[in-house]
């Protein structure tokens, strides 16, 4: 640049000839109202997160921020033009070992970390980690360092909050999925991806209802919640059937939830919900047995105790039934061999007959007719499960399964059982190591079908009934 344009004297341009500005004319233009060059560098430096300052190759301050104006108390106006941090932001006898660190970052390759000792304003001392590179002129050498700086423990915050973060995507023992606003997974752990029969990028993006066939809405729901509300005050714990490549399974998982918000906006602004989840299938499948298993014990004690009372052998056969059915079935009936008992196995074929004796509740659906006393026979045909109950001398379980409706009842109907029934269990009446009849407990759609725990109660109920039969028996031989 000439010296008269330094000392504010313009040149004559010609006609044709287009005026140029210095090198620096292009980096400070700027169109009308907008920032020129050094009004941005401000402003990007004071929006930092993190303290900054510069030096130039003689180790001049040339550059701070707000944020180490508020970490260490010294303005920019104060800290500026200062030769190193020694006397003011340093104390005297570590001088020389940090500006020495310092300065040796403008000849060493990448950025160096180190951890100081600075002094505030006040004169307090802050423990803080600097990563300082160097700054190169335009022929390459350095011409200056810059040093950003924060305190340590915000600093191990940050990376403790990282290796937490990793840690639960790489090495947790739990399922951990992060849900988008569109209730959709974007971040999958290996355990968790596991838990839901898929890989981990297979299950991003994709709706929860194609991962879990039920309990898709209730977990949804609670997803909205915490997004609209929060997270809830405790865990809750989810049934769902999860969609795997070998079928679907039933799960009960304990969840966690937990919004998450970005921390660079002024009001909080939801990015999603972590969802925290263990599977406590077992446990709860064996407390719920184990509740089952002492509720069926109580029952049976009670009906034990009832039945002691009864005068008539059959009314006590009745009671035990009666308490059977509670939580266990929809109805229920006893049916005795015609003649007292089957003949044994090693006598005749001959065909077995059974008549009803009790039916419980009297007043539901279907045949109630009771023919013990007449003595006719119950209209079951061949391969009826009570007969082939009586004939393999042990228990027979049967359902309709998914059937249409119209199907499931002429089913029922044609066994001579309530219109309803979709499950049935027979049990054997046994007693003095003879067959003395059929006890059949019947459920209807809404309940499940009939398992190897259900025929355990069905055998310790009907032992008690054949024992109450055996005894009208006697009774009746006895009198006549």
């Amino acid at each position: 640049m000439s010296a008269s344009r330094r000392s504010g004297a313009t040149d004559e341009l010609g006609p044709d000839e287009p005026e140029r500005g210095g090198p620096g004319d292009a980096a400070a233009s700027h169109g009308p109202g907008g920032p020129d060059g050094s009004d941005l560098l401000a402003a990007l430096l004071d929006g930092m997160d993190a303290a900054l300052c510069a030096f130039d190759a003689d180790g001049v301050v040339t550059h701070w921020n707000r944020e180490a104006e508020r970490i260490l108390g010294w303005s920019a106006a104060e800290a500026v033009g200062r030769h190193g941090f020694a006397g003011w932001a340093v104390r005297s006898a570590d001088a020389g070992e940090v500006e020495g660190r310092l300065m040796a970052a403008m000849h060493a390759p990448g950025r160096q970390v180190h951890e100081f000792a600075l002094l505030t304003k006040d004169g307090g001392r802050v423990l803080v980690r600097t990563q300082s590179a160097a700054v190169r002129g335009p022929d390459g050498r350095p011409a200056g360092l810059y040093c950003a700086f924060s305190e340590v423990h915000a600093q191990i915050d940050l990376e403790r909050s990282i290796a937490l973060s990793e840690a639960l995507f790489e090495d947790a023992s739990w399922g951990v999925v992060l849900v988008d606003a569109d209730l959709r997974p974007a971040v999958v752990n290996a355990h968790a991806a596991k838990a839901l029969g898929t890989g981990r990028t297979a299950a991003l993006g994709r709706p929860l209802g194609e991962l879990l066939s039920q309990g898709v809405e209730e977990l949804e729901c609670s997803l909205a919640h915490v997004l609209a509300e929060g997270a809830p005050p405790a865990p809750a714990e989810m049934w769902v059937t999860v969609h795997t490549p070998e079928g679907e399974r039933r799960r009960c998982w304990r969840s966690g939830f937990v919004r998450l918000a970005s921390p660079l906006a002024e009001e909080p602004v939801p990015l999603g919900v972590a969802w925290l989840f263990v599977d406590v299938t077992e446990t709860r499948q064996s407390e719920q047995e184990a509740s089952l298993l002492r509720f069926r014990t109580n029952q049976l004690h009670r009906a034990a105790r009832a039945a002691a009372e009864c005068e008539d052998p059959l009314d006590a056969a009745t009671v035990h039934l009666d308490f059977a059915l509670a939580g266990f079935a929809d109805h229920a009936l006893i049916d005795r061999v015609a003649g007292g008992a089957a003949p044994p196995e090693d006598g005749p074929a001959a065909p077995v007959r059974l008549v009803r004796v009790a039916a419980t509740p009297t007043a539901g659906p279907g045949p109630t007719l009771l023919t013990g006393r007449s003595g006719l026979p119950l209209r079951y045909g061949t391969g009826h499960p009570a007969l082939q109950c009586v004939e393999r001398i042990g228990s027979v379980r049967a359902t309709v399964g998914a059937a249409p409706a119209e199907q499931a009842r002429e089913w029922a109907l044609a066994r001579q059982w309530p219109a309803d029934t979709v499950h049935a269990l027979c049990a054997v009446l046994r007693s003095r190591g003879r067959t003395l009849g059929v006890v059949t407990f019947l459920r209807g759609s809404g309940r499940a079908p009939f398992e190897r725990s259900d025929t355990a109660h069905a055998e310790d109920v009907a032992v008690h009934i054949a024992t109450a039969l055996d005894l009208a028996g006697r009774e009746r031989e006895g009198r006549a």
